[in-house]
Parts: C-alpha cells; sequence; structure tokens
C-alpha cells in the first residue's frame, strides 16, 4: 500500500499551506505551536527537512518536519512534527517519512536524530522502539507544558521521552527482537492494574537494591485517546502511574529495550532491562545533554 504514495520535499506555497492544515487537522484547529508556511520553507535551506506524503492525486496526507543544528560540536538533527492523515495511518507512512528523513540528514554528515513522543501512545511507541531502534535518552515531565490548547493532550499534560535514532548504523535490530516475546512470560510489571482497572504504580521496591531483576516492563493502555474519551481523570491518573514508573526505573539504571502491544490484553508494555555495571541504587544516572524544542 505504501507504494501508492510519494515522500518528496514540499515545494509550493499551496502545498505549505496543506501542511499548516493538516497541523490543525492533528493537533486540533486552536493549536498554537504550529509551524508556519515561514519556517517550514526557510529551514529546508539550513539543513531542515520538510517532506510530505503525497498520494496519487498529490493530496498531501502527511508529513515531517525537522531542523539540523550543532551540539556539542557536532551535527545533529532534531525531529519536530510527524503527522499522517487517520485514513492512510496503517499504510507505513510514518516509517517512510523517517527513512526519507534520515537519509536527507545523514547526507549532510548527521549522525543522530533527536525527537520526542508521548510515552502513553503505543502506536509511536511501537514504530520508535520496534520499527526503527530507537533508544531513550530522558524523561521529561510536561516538556511542552502542562497544560496546551490542543485536544491531544487533555488530562495527560505534554510527558515526553527523548529519543535518539543512530543513524549511522543501518543494521539496528531492537533488544525486543533479540529477545523474544515467548521469553517475556512471567516477567513482573513495574505498573500494574488494580481490579477496578486503573493503574498502580508501586515499582520502588521492585525495581531497586540488589535484588532487582533484570527485565521488567511498564504497562500502558493500548489506545490513550480512547481513554481520554471516557473519562480524563483515568488519563490523568494513567500519566501520573506511568510517569512515576518511568523515573524509578531509568534512575535505578534500566532502559528501554524495546515496546511491544498486547491486543488481547488490550495493552502496551515496555521492556525494561537493566543494565549489569549499574548500582540500582535508586540514585538518578546522569544522562547526556540534549536539544529541546
Amino acid at each position: 500500500m505504501t507504494d501508492a504514495f510519494t515522500i518528496r520535499p514540499l515545494r509550493t506555497h499551496k502545498e505549505y499551506l496543506a501542511c499548516v492544515a493538516l497541523q490543525d487537522e492533528t493537533w486540533g484547529s486552536h493549536f498554537s505551536e504550529r509551524v508556519p508556511t515561514a519556517i517550514l520553507k526557510v529551514s529546508q535551506r539550513i539543513g531542515g527537512v520538510t517532506a510530505g506524503a503525497f498520494d496519487a492525486d498529490d493530496r498531501l496526507v502527511g508529513f515531517v518536519f525537522g531542523m539540523t543544528g550543532v551540539e556539542n560540536g557536532r551535527l545533529v538533527h532534531w525531529s519536530d512534527m510527524l503527522a499522517v492523515r487517520p485514513e492512510v495511518r496503517d499504510a507505513g507512512l510514518g516509517k517512510r517519512l523517517k527513512q526519507y528523513q534520515r537519509d536527507a540528514v545523514r547526507a549532510l554528515g548527521v549522525s543522530v536524530i533527536y525527537w520526542t513522543f508521548d510515552p502513553l501512545v503505543a502506536k509511536n511507541a511501537n514504530l520508535n522502539f520496534t520499527t526503527l531502534g530507537v533508544r531513550a535518552v530522558e524523561y521529561v515531565r510536561d516538556m511542552y507544558g502542562a497544560e496546551t490548547d490542543s485536544v491531544l493532550h487533555r488530562g495527560v499534560g505534554t510527558d515526553r521521552l527523548i529519543v535518539a535514532w543512530d543513524i549511522d548504523d543501518l543494521d539496528q535490530a531492537t533488544s525486543l527482537e533479540r529477545d523474544p516475546r515467548r521469553r517475556l512470560q512471567g516477567v513482573e510489571t513495574a505498573l500494574v492494574i488494580n481490579e477496578e482497572g486503573s493503574p498502580i504504580a508501586d515499582c520502588g521496591s521492585m525495581l531497586s537494591g540488589s535484588e532487582a531483576p533484570r527485565l521488567a516492563r511498564i504497562q500502558i493502555p493500548l489506545d490513550i485517546q480512547l481513554v481520554q474519551a471516557e473519562s480524563l481523570e483515568s488519563a490523568g491518573t494513567w500519566r501520573e502511574c506511568s510517569r512515576n514508573a518511568f523515573l524509578v526505573a531509568l534512575s535505578a539504571g534500566y532502559e528501554i529495550a524495546g515496546f511491544y502491544p498486547d491486543r488481547t490484553a488490550a495493552a502496551g508494555y515496555y521492556v525494561l532491562k537493566r543494565n549489569h555495571d549499574s548500582s540500582a541504587s535508586g540514585t538518578p544516572h546522569p544522562l547526556p545533554p540534549t536539544p529541546h524544542r
């Protein structure tokens, strides 16, 4: 199905306007942090990427936008936005747009691409960790503010995982692919569900100390937008509990080794792997500096 779409840079003012319109459709008509046409256009002159996915009628159905800059003396790329129209979201366009972006900036000498995503969005977690093989760099609470004017952030704020895609390695395989799911049966879950179906983040003792397991999981809903539609309070509880689980895990020396969806359980699971050289004492480990939006 992806062959029916063409990935290429945006070229005309009409296409830039269509990109802004797609941002409104994705994040809501009152979303004030949309990228305007001028920035979409001029960023391409200095190493940025503004590329679209076009259907057979040359209609924009998806886009990716990012900026190239310097971090600690090396070229890096920050992927700021990616969106695909709902009716074609199962066509693999997110992956193709990322691959186009990768190839474009690698030709400039970039070796790593950063971006953020909401760790409660299972589809994005699956794309990022399972398909692309990113690594998590940092968990940031309310990176873009506790409240925004986007419908996507209702009740959950803007907590984000900053991830890095090391694009020099074309043969990347996620840790999860090297560690089949059947080996994860019986692995302890740092975020558990009570009898009412609400999450409980009680992972402090489980993930710290010498007896901490080598593998653990963090559970999230398979569709957080459905949870938001049913109950903003429940969505907020998922945010609070998952935030606690991620922060405790990362500070105790775990890394996110992969992600997989479980449609039977209507859940997604982050797989946590404890570094052998970690003290897992609960003391936060310093993280390398990264660019922020």
